[in-house]
């Protein structure tokens, strides 16, 4: 089964907790602190797999998650770092975030290896928190948790040449006729459920490769017939060879087909609209009424295109279009056709200065990952812990917000689902 596209959810590791310990021998009074920090969680990759052609594995498992970073300990022994994770994915598959829909990693060379989402930093150990007022610090920190996120994995083709055009107007026989390509063949709709390459080499030694993409229709753009499918692997290639079917078997109209599938192709994506073409009349050995292809050449002199025509059964004038095919692809940059605006990689850094704070009636609630945070590294039984909570807060800005919200003495403060009594 040829899958293309899939939903994920990726998690990378938690960091592991600081350790709170003293340093205990014999003969020494007052070791001092000596707790080890947390390690860091592991990160998520996604990497380029040669042996890999389609997407089928994520279809049946979903869900992936980096190892956990371990608690450090005593005699500031750090903690173990979780186990980094790489996906291994087909090469020509792009990462979207599910929620935006914005590309996180294009994946189209081989043996790429793209960061994509980075584990939880691990705790200190309560040794960072000795001063020369306090020093003996009963707590330590907590590691970050982990992110979860949900994301679309689509597999592109990576082709020189695409296939394009109406179901059953020749595309298949033609692939197997100039590759080793062996695509499904028959006379009716949809014959090509899934993309076919195939590797052509043409006189002058040059070679490419062609996708025979299944049969676009109207409405493809909005996705009838499987067309977003279907469009989204001709997003790669340089060159389409638009295949129109001149027999008058189908009672189609050439030109109307021409417009109607250039018409999809603007709805999807304007750059793919604006790809370069070359019109192929094909099944010309079959062909009942000359007038249709005298419409496809007006066509191509008003659009200004080359039209071949061609009959991919008897061999008729394909290697003439395989030779131009080539000429033309040396003309044609292999640019980069997934435009990324910005190389994402999801981080735990911009959320840590994050926290909201509001009042619902004479209770106050502070929220956000930079108070989660701090929670984690408070132990409410110790004084100097709770003293160095405090100052906390005042150099977060949350003492000044509090106030500015009317906070007096006695009320009642949550953060971060502790409920604490606000003391001026």
């Amino acid at each position: 089964m040829f899958t293309d596209y899939t939903k994920i959810i990726i998690k990378s590791g938690d960091g592991g907790n600081g350790a709170a310990t003293f340093r205990r021998e014999k003969y020494v009074a007052a070791g001092g602190p000596d707790g080890g920090d947390g390690g860091k969680g592991g990160d998520i990759y996604f990497q380029v797999d040669k042996d890999k052609n389609t997407l089928i594995d994520f279809r049946y498992n979903k869900k992936y998650k980096a190892g956990n970073g371990e608690n450090g300990s005593g005699s500031h022994c750090n903690g173990k770092y979780g186990a980094d994770l790489y996906i291994k994915v087909p090469i020509g598959t792009v990462v979207k975030d599910a929620e935006t829909g914005k590309v996180i990693a294009d994946l189209s060379k081989p043996n790429q290896t793209e960061l994509v989402l980075q584990g939880g930093r691990g705790g200190r150990g309560n040794s960072h928190f000795a001063t020369s007022t306090r020093q003996a610090p009963r707590f330590s920190e907590d590691g970050d948790k982990g992110e979860e996120k949900e994301v679309i994995l689509e597999l592109k083709l990576l082709a020189d040449v695409g296939l394009l055009g109406y179901p059953n107007v020749g595309k298949s026989t033609f692939l197997s006729k100039v590759t080793d390509a062996r695509p499904k063949i028959a006379n009716y709709h949809f014959t090509t459920l899934e993309p076919n390459l195939g590797v052509v080499k043409a006189k002058s030694g040059n070679s490419f490769v062609i996708a025979d993409i299944p049969g676009i229709i109207e409405g493809a753009s909005e996705g009838v017939g499987l067309g977003l499918q279907f469009l989204r692997h001709i997003e790669r290639t340089r060159l389409l060879l638009h295949f129109i079917d001149v027999s008058g078997e189908e009672g189609r109209n050439p030109v109307d087909d021409f417009y109607t599938i250039n018409q999809e192709l603007k709805k999807y994506s304007e750059k793919l609209s604006q790809r370069k073409q070359i019109l192929v009349a094909t099944k010309i050995d079959v062909m009942q009424d000359e007038t249709r292809i005298k419409e496809l050449e007006e066509l191509a002199q008003k659009e200004n295109l080359e039209l071949y025509k061609i009959s991919a059964v008897t061999g008729e004038g394909v290697q003439n279009l395989i030779d131009h095919v080539s000429k033309v692809l040396e003309t044609l940059p292999k640019e980069e056709l997934i435009e990324i605006e910005e190389k994402m990689v999801y981080t735990l850094k911009d959320k840590e200065q994050e926290w909201t704070a509001r009042r619902e009636g004479n209770t106050f609630i502070v929220e956000g990952r930079a108070v989660d945070r701090l929670m984690g590294r408070i132990n409410i039984e110790d004084n100097e812990s709770m003293y160095y909570f405090h100052k906390c807060l005042k150099n977060m800005g949350i003492d000044d917000k509090l106030k500015e919200l009317g906070v007096c003495d006695g009320d009642t403060v949550i953060i971060a689902g502790w409920e604490l009594e606000w003391e001026e």
